[in-house]
């Protein structure tokens, strides 16, 4: 190893309900990183920031490979602002935006970016299921306020069924968001870049038989969905989706790299939402995508430490 090598520290577990994701990703991630440049040093979040505090001094950049809450919410990204200790991908305002589905759906709203028709339900003041419908209509998509990985989420095919769903997503957040249901393709565009930010190919995903939509399940079985890239969509489609994600990624105060999904209804797009934290498994969409446009897994992880790094 050499004497110059950057010390990383690898953030990977964490609390959050994708905690099993971000340990498998937070795996290839290390085993991806080039051992001759980076001195590792790993942190699981739930157990270690009394440690990571105490070597924040002896650290040159952190990598922070953790989903959801308390990883990317902004929370982590503060404390290492704190420390003083660089990091890949947005700060604490992009990542705590991105990671709440309302306020980022309002902000692409207000960016004039197309969104699917949607209501908000507060537990503690739920408006009725046939207001609801009635805005909605049937089917429909419920969605905790701040869950990823499709955690909490519903497809709502009948009025009997929603006081359940909502029940469901409810566990996870006092707010909801129900959702008009948009049939569809599923696509998905990775963004890299800090002010010169790279649309990268998109990804058409398709559920496998037995899966109703992309779920937790479809997204970490090997195998579960069919991820073809790039999409088979016009070249005009394609590049309306790039576009969209560039101005999502803008939108929301993002920095270093961002994964946003849409839906494609004849010649509409819709976005769904955007990732701060895309993941890194076996069957993860960016690295994917970062593949297609020749940036292999191992350089990938070297131009995010390089966009870390950038003042």
């Amino acid at each position: 190893m050499s004497s110059k090598s950057l010390r990383v520290a690898l953030l990977a577990g964490g609390k959050s309900a994708e905690r099993e994701v971000s340990l498998k990703s937070g795996e290839q991630v290390f085993r991806a990183l080039d051992k001759e440049r980076y001195e590792i040093k790993r942190y699981d979040p739930r157990d270690d920031l009394a440690r990571l505090a105490r070597d924040a001094a002896e650290l040159d950049v952190a990598l922070i490979i953790l989903h959801g809450r308390f990883g990317e919410d902004g929370t982590i990204q503060g404390l290492l602002d704190s420390l003083g200790i660089p990091y890949q991908g947005s700060g604490v305002l992009g990542s705590a935006l991105a990671i709440n589905k309302i306020i980022s759906k309002q902000l692409y709203i207000q960016a004039g970016l197309p969104v699917a028709p949607h209501v908000v339900v507060d537990r503690r003041s739920p408006e009725g299921t046939r207001e609801i419908l009635d805005r909605l209509g049937l089917p429909v998509v419920i969605k905790p306020e701040h869950e990823g990985s499709s955690i909490g989420l519903s497809i709502v095919r009948s009025e009997a069924d929603l006081p359940k769903a909502l029940e469901e997503a409810w566990r996870f957040d006092r707010r909801c968001m129900v959702e008009q249901f948009i049939p569809g393709m599923e696509v998905t565009c990775g963004v890299l870049g800090n002010d010169d930010l790279q649309p990268l190919p998109l990804i058409e995903i398709v559920p496998g038989e037995g899966y109703a939509f992309f779920d937790y399940e479809a997204k970490y079985t090997p195998g579960a969905s069919h991820e073809i890239c790039p999409a088979r969509l016009s070249p005009e489609l394609t590049a309306r989706a790039r576009d969209l994600a560039l101005r999502a990624h803008r939108a929301l105060y993002c920095r270093g790299y961002s994964r946003t999904d849409m839906i494609v209804s004849g010649n509409d797009l819709f976005i769904l939402e955007t990732n701060t934290i895309p993941g890194m498994t076996e069957t993860s969409l960016f690295p994917q995508a970062a593949a297609a446009a020749g940036i292999s897994f191992t350089a990938l992880m070297d131009r995010l430490i390089e966009l870390a790094l950038e003042k």
